[in-house]
């Protein structure tokens, strides 16, 4: 009975404490009554792509809207081939097609939320890891109508995800916040990535466990996640986000 308290007190303090204070923060926050009102245009966060001989790939993150848009984000991808003149973008939706190809500008604004970066990769490092990205977008098993479930996924946070287990190399792992991340795909229970650094337990995405290079230690529930990452040091907080050394501040 006195380890079910002290369990009830951690939930209570891990998880639902920075929740209950993040939507305190967004119920005070001005936001668009709807989609329509939002914004979905470019932030001018990326350089033009004309202008950037480079290959390139980009990771990025931006809360989402609604009330969900106070603890919960959206994750997508960014990639631009050397010497091309255009970015192009992949995302999962939940209507129509679910992955979606240059269906916005490349850095948009996310119902009127900047984007954040997660992970940038430039010149021979991105032009390597590009034709694996895109295998693994092809790949991925929730591709076709009908493939979306807000929660706990498959969503467009699982989708990035599968991404950046397939292709460790990015060397990424998305934000406590990417509720939707830790289902793994095909529902599976267990996961290792490709190159062994990092183990993966999941319960259908509503329990879970992350540990290893990448993920440092984190703890999935309900979607939120707790943890610490250790080589780039940082608290994971449900609600709020990391807390300490970002994983990648440059474009």
């Amino acid at each position: 009975m006195r380890i079910l308290k002290r369990l009830l007190i951690a939930f209570l303090l891990v998880f639902l404490l920075p929740v209950a204070g993040a939507v305190g923060v967004w119920l005070l926050e001005e936001r668009p009554r709807n989609w329509n009102q939002a914004r979905w245009s470019s932030s001018g966060l990326l350089p033009q792509a004309a202008g950037d001989p480079e290959a390139a790939v980009y990771i990025f993150s931006a809360m989402t809207g609604g009330m969900k848009g106070a603890i919960a984000s959206h994750a997508w991808i960014v990639t631009k081939e050397k010497g091309a003149a255009h970015y192009n973008r992949y995302d999962k939706v939940g209507w129509g097609s679910p992955i979606r190809k240059n269906h916005r500008p490349a850095d948009a604004f996310w119902y009127s939320n900047p984007p954040r970066l997660v992970r940038s990769l430039h010149g021979a490092e991105a032009e390597r890891l590009i034709p694996k990205i895109e295998q693994a977008i092809a790949a991925y098993p929730y591709s076709q109508p009908g493939g979306y479930r807000i929660w706990p996924g498959p969503n467009s946070n699982t989708f990035v995800a599968h991404v950046l287990r397939e292709v460790p190399e990015i060397g990424a792992v998305l934000p406590p916040d990417a509720v939707g991340r830790d289902y793994l795909a095909n529902g599976g229970l267990f996961s290792i990535d490709p190159d062994g650094r990092d183990l993966h337990l999941s319960l259908g995405g509503f329990a879970g466990l992350s540990a290893g290079e990448r993920s440092g230690l984190e703890i999935n529930l309900l979607g939120l996640v707790a943890g610490v990452d250790i080589l780039r040091p940082a608290l994971k907080v449900p609600g709020v986000g990391r807390i300490g050394m970002a994983q990648d501040d440059t474009l």
